[in-house]
């Protein structure tokens, strides 16, 4: 199924909805999640002020975004690239940043 991932296909997943031989996939589920966590993350805060939260939040979900797609493409960087929508170089420096190089 992944395999056959257009820039397309994952622009449509970034708009609402990804559409595939198997049906439609919608990303409400990854959404629900984070928006899960993240309010988690301010019930813990226990009133304290919290710094650099969009940092934070992205790192946490690029991090194993980086790890599975890589693990799906078998290490290939040029087919994670256009699967992720950004060049190689982007990708090259986002694993250099997690230590996935």
């Amino acid at each position: 199924m992944f395999d056959q991932t257009t820039n397309t296909e994952v622009h449509q997943l970034t708009v609402g909805k990804i559409e595939t031989a198997n049906g439609t996939i919608k990303p409400q589920l990854l959404r629900d999640a984070v928006k899960r966590a993240v309010t988690n993350f301010f019930a813990q805060l226990d009133g304290q002020e919290a710094q650099e939260v969009y940092e934070m939040v992205l790192s946490e979900v690029e991090a194993p975004l980086l790890d599975i797609i890589m693990q799906h493409t078998r290490g290939n960087q040029t087919r994670a690239a256009n699967m992720l929508g950004i060049n190689r170089g982007t990708l090259r420096k986002k694993l250099k940043k997690y230590g996935m190089n």
